[in-house]
């Protein structure tokens, strides 16, 4: 483990905790399966399916962030993230695997340091595809509330253009 890469991580996310550890290792493991590096544009995505201290590792260690595109949420609960290399089009799938219990500060400096990743992260091939790189929209004036908002968020209704906020969603229950 790199001590400064980590150091850097708990200073951005604030302190130190397993859940940031999951997500520092993980970006390891995929720059050594990917051959990747830390990202200065969209070489390197990550998908996350986790809103949790991990995804903060991520973006330290690979440079992926929401704002350049190549940080996508899907979230389903799951300390799992998705890696994918533009560049050779390879891509990976890390699942934490359920550990054994035991104290928070033994839990993050296991899963920093174990040698063997595979007692931390089941590896997969993800079933889908690289995501297409992040698009520029023009904006469009909500005629509800006046805001300018992406064209590709905006909803017609009752023949006026709305934002998502200002649309009543038509779901019949389903």
């Amino acid at each position: 483990m790199n001590q400064e890469l980590w150091e850097k991580s708990v200073e951005f996310h604030g302190h130190h905790c397993p859940g940031l550890a999951i997500g520092v290792r993980a970006s390891q493991e995929a720059i050594k399966a990917l051959n990747i590096s830390f990202s200065e544009d969209e070489d390197v995505v990550c998908i996350t399916e986790n809103d949790a201290c991990g995804v903060d590792g991520v973006q330290v260690i690979l440079g992926c962030s929401v704002g350049k595109g190549n940080l996508l949420f899907r979230n389903r609960g799951k300390q799992a993230f998705t890696f994918f290399n533009r560049n050779s089009g390879e891509k990976i799938r890390l699942v934490l695997k359920a550990l054994p219990e035991m104290e928070r500060d033994e839990m993050e400096a296991f899963i920093l340091n174990e040698p063997d990743a595979s007692k931390i992260f089941d590896f997969k091939t993800p079933d889908y595809d690289l995501p297409e790189r992040a698009r520029i929209f023009q904006s469009v004036i909500c005629e509800e509330c006046g805001e300018k908002t992406a064209e590709h968020m905006i909803r017609l209704e009752n023949g006026k253009k709305v934002c998502v906020d200002c649309s009543n969603p038509y779901t019949r229950g389903f």
